[in-house]
């Protein structure tokens, strides 16, 4: 027998789970029958398609097969599977091979119910089964494979594995309970109520085996004569899930709480979902979906490993769930299943990806989703709640998805001057604007009390212009300059644009400029390489200056931002500096002869206008200095 050392993240992992998350013990059921449950799964697929087992395994059918026994302090669960050899047992059993325990701890909310729920969602639900067991013995044969191996462990920092014998394919869980979990999990109807709450819609039957007490039952001849009832033990083999494929019955003999377990037994979510979408479509595609929007977005839908909720069937036969391409990406968070009667059970990931038929139920899926979150946004409290976690990934879907952008335009809300404290949607903000304005103003940013305080906002506000405030600059400043128009009104960046309104005839716009053109010229010179530009501006009143960008530039931007984001080096865009005329400021500068004051207050406006626009300052020190400098001359 060998000993193995666990993968370090997988002893801390095991340490957390037998003291930090142990009030929701009876989550390890549903880990275990959920693993048994794939490894049926992907058997049933290999018998169809494997020539190697198709004989082998022509009359087999799947199942999962639950014993306890009190005496021994057991629990035992038993698949028919596929199977692991030894590789597959350290690798599986040994190591996290996905999210692993950094990301699973930093997830941690310290609520015991909701943290227990995290242990589905990160991959990690075989170790659940430490937080009852003193000890658990895993003993396995891979199909098509000669050799077992028993792999076995108390949870701590090691394992031990060694090649056994087993007759048929598939894999035993042995539990050694800890003495004060028998009561609780070596017993018949808390099992049964465990499996009917997580997995009763589970494709392959549940089966609970237990000993249990008969009495014989005496005709009244026997009673006359005074007999006692013979009591007996019988082994009882009792089926305890209702085993259908949910989503191949009618919707109108299907429950809301039929969907909601349906939905947890595939999500490992303990909360019900937020939106369920069942369809089947008849016709030249013959296909069934049945979809689920979680009420919380899946804790890895930002990792560039997330795991694809959409599991992909052809004839109620699992062939994958492992296929970023059912759905476009930006659609990660929803969960449920493609199952196809038109695609060969062979086909494999390459032809999947150009496959014409599931390119079709891939179309019509991603519409269809688009149409019911539509529907739901009708309901305001729900809606916000939606788009509190799936906003961000929604304005992805504008970037990737051109034959539905204007669909997932609708849909967006965004932050914006109207109200600080509502949402707006797009078409919202057009009912509210005046007759003359045809197009939708917004800035960028990293903060939002910032953008709501920028002093290009100033003309905006003055002349009763809405501006939408981005403040979610990571994605905002790649995807909303792609947007182009939202029904003709065009999206244009406040930094880019002319100020609105402004009371300044073109005379008067050339006479100001000429009488400060001498200024312009010096702060230009004092700037250098650190401005594209310097301009007399009238788009401002109580700010001395501000920084904008012309449009090529901020198209510039956007790109910069994201070759940054994949750790690329870009150029920095340099800011265009405007400068009010009208602010005292500005004035006594026009009029000063003092060079080194000059270059010291062009410095400031510089600094003052990044700073008021969220923007780093790239000389801290110097800044100070030269505040320091003309204060105390000031005073």
């Amino acid at each position: 027998m060998a000993k193995h050392q666990f993968q370090t993240e997988v002893g801390q992992l095991l340490h957390l789970m037998t003291h930090s998350l142990y009030s929701n013990k009876e989550i390890f059921i549903r880990e275990l029958v959920s693993n048994s449950s794939d490894a049926i799964d992907k058997l049933n697929y290999l018998r169809l398609t494997d020539e190697n087992l198709k004989d082998k395994f022509a009359s087999w059918k799947g199942e999962i097969n639950i014993s306890f026994d009190e005496k021994d302090k057991s629990l035992t669960i038993v698949d028919n599977g596929i199977g692991m050899n030894e590789q597959d047992m350290i690798s599986s059993i040994g190591t996290i091979a996905k999210s692993g325990t950094k990301s699973f701890v930093e997830a941690l909310t310290g609520d015991a119910k909701k943290d227990s729920n995290l242990i589905g969602q990160f991959g990690v639900g075989f170790y659940s089964v430490f937080m009852v067991a003193e000890k658990v013995d895993v003993i396995s044969k891979k199909a098509g494979e000669e050799t077992a191996y028993k792999w076995s462990s108390t949870g701590t920092g090691e394992f031990d594995l060694s090649a056994c014998t087993k007759e048929s394919a598939g894999t035993v869980i042995y539990i050694k309970l800890k003495d004060d979990e028998v009561s609780e999990f070596a017993s018949k109807y808390r099992i049964k109520n465990i499996v009917e709450k997580y997995s009763n819609h589970i494709a392959y039957p549940i089966f609970l085996n237990y000993d249990e007490e008969v009495t014989q039952t005496l005709s009244e001849e026997d009673k006359k004569a005074g007999k006692e009832a013979v009591k007996t033990i019988e082994r009882k083999h009792e089926q305890i899930n209702a085993a259908t494929a949910l989503w191949t019955q009618a919707k109108a003999k299907l429950k809301d709480e039929d969907y909601n377990s349906f939905y947890k037994s595939i999500s490992q979510d303990s909360s019900d979902p937020m939106l369920t979408i069942h369809t089947k479509t008849e016709g030249v595609n013959e296909y069934t979906t049945l979809f689920y929007i979680p009420k919380i977005a899946p804790m890895d839908m930002y990792r560039a490993d997330y795991q694809s909720g959409i599991k992909l069937y052809v004839k109620r036969v699992f062939i994958t769930d492992d296929d970023r391409e059912l759905l476009p990406t930006y659609l990660r968070f929803v969960r449920g299943i493609i199952d196809s009667e038109d695609l060969p059970l062979n086909v494999s990931r390459e032809i999947l990806q150009e496959n014409r038929i599931l390119a079709n139920i891939k179309q019509s899926s991603v519409k269809k989703i688009l149409s019911e979150i539509k529907k739901l946004s009708k309901d305001e409290e729900k809606y916000s709640q939606f788009i509190s976690q799936y906003n961000r990934a929604l304005k992805e879907g504008v970037y990737q998805d051109y034959t539905n952008k204007e669909s997932i335009l609708e849909l967006l809300r965004y932050k914006s001057t109207a109200d600080e404290k509502k949402l707006t949607s797009l078409e919202d903000y057009k009912q509210r604007a005046n007759s003359e304005q045809k197009a939708i103003y917004y800035i960028v940013g990293d903060n939002e009390k910032v953008l709501r305080n920028s002093p290009l906002i100033e003309s905006y506000k003055k002349n009763e212009i809405e501006v939408l405030i981005l403040d979610d600059k990571e994605i905002d400043e790649i995807v909303t300059p792609t947007i182009g128009a939202f029904k003709e009104w065009q999206f244009t960046d406040i930094t880019t644009a002319q100020a609105p309104k402004v009371e300044v005839n073109e005379e008067e716009k050339q006479k100001i400029e000429e009488e400060f053109k001498d200024i312009v010229s010096k702060i230009k010179e004092k700037l250098g390489n650190e401005v594209k530009d310097v301009k007399i501006t009238s788009r401002l009143d109580s700010f001395a200056s501000c920084i904008t960008k012309d449009a090529g530039d901020a198209q510039m931007a956007a790109m910069a931002h994201m070759f940054r984001a994949m750790g690329q080096e870009a150029p920095e865009v340099k800011p265009i500096l405007e400068i009010n005329p009208n602010h005292e400021i500005v004035k006594k500068l026009q009029s000063s002869t003092n060079d080194e004051l000059i270059e010291d207050v062009s410095w400031i406006l510089l600094d003052l206008a990044k700073i008021s626009e969220g923007v780093d300052v790239s000389d801290k020190v110097a800044f100070a200095k030269r505040l320091t400098k003309i204060t105390a001359k000031a005073l």
